[in-house]
C-alpha cells in the first residue's frame, strides 16, 4: 500500500514565518511566528523544528508547498528560493500557491480574495467554480463596489495550512507541476539595493 504523501509547506510573504506538515489529509505539525523581519534566518531552523517534532527527515518528504505571494517582496523571494533549492536537492516537486488562493481555500464560491497592498490598494482575485480570474491591483475605494462575498486576511490564520492542502491536491492530480515563481502584481516600492538581488530563473 502506497504511504500517504508527506508535504512540507511554508510561507514568508507577510510579517510571519509559517510552516505546516501534511500527511495525507492530516496536519501533523503547524507553526506560525509573527515577525516583521528576520525570516531568512528563521525559516530553515523553523522547518527543522517542524520535521523533528513529527519525527521525520527531509528524505521522507514527497513535495514542498510554498507561498508565492503577492505580499512582501523580500519574503516571497526567501521562500521561493528555499523551495526551489529544496526541491532540487531532494528530487521532489515544489508547488507554488498564491496568498490569494490560500486564504479562500475553504470559502464557498464565488468569492473575492483580497490582500492588503498598502497605499489604499488591494490585491484582488475572483474565485468561481471554474478557473479563477487573473489577480489584479485595485483601489480600496473600488473594492467596496465588488459584488458578492469577500475574504480578507485573518490575522491568526496560518497560511501554510491551506498551502499544504492545495499542494496536496495538485500533487495528486495529473496536471503538470510548474516550478514556483514569485507572484508580483506591481513593481516593488523600495529603492533598488546597491548590490543586485539574486536572479530567480524561470
Amino acid at each position: 500500500m502506497q504511504p500517504d504523501p508527506l508535504i512540507l509547506a511554508f510561507d514568508t510573504s507577510a510579517a510571519h514565518c509559517a510552516a505546516a506538515l501534511l500527511c495525507g489529509d492530516k496536519i501533523v505539525v503547524e507553526r506560525i511566528e509573527n515577525m516583521a523581519k528576520g525570516q531568512a534566518e528563521r525559516l530553515f531552523p523553523l522547518l527543522e523544528e517542524v520535521l523533528a517534532e513529527a519525527g521525520v527527515s527531509w528524505a521522507d518528504l514527497s513535495a514542498i508547498g510554498v507561498g508565492i505571494g503577492p505580499g512582501n517582496f523580500t519574503g516571497i523571494r526567501i521562500s521561493v528560493s528555499a523551495a526551489r533549492g529544496l526541491a532540487l536537492s531532494l528530487g521532489i516537486p515544489a508547488i507554488g500557491v498564491s496568498s490569494l488562493e490560500a486564504q479562500v481555500d475553504n470559502a464557498p464560491r464565488p468569492v473575492w480574495s483580497l490582500v492588503d497592498a498598502r497605499r489604499d490598494h488591494l490585491y484582488a482575485q475572483l474565485f468561481e467554480m471554474g478557473p479563477a480570474s487573473a489577480p489584479e491591483l485595485i483601489s480600496a475605494e473600488y473594492a467596496q463596489s465588488l459584488e458578492g462575498e469577500r475574504v480578507g486576511p485573518v490575522s491568526d490564520q496560518n497560511p501554510a495550512l491551506a498551502i499544504a492542502r492545495i499542494a496536496a491536491e495538485r500533487l495528486s492530480s495529473e496536471a503538470p507541476i510548474e516550478r514556483p515563481a514569485p507572484l508580483y502584481i506591481r513593481a516593488a516600492d523600495a529603492a533598488p539595493p546597491r548590490d543586485p538581488a539574486p536572479v530567480i530563473l524561470p
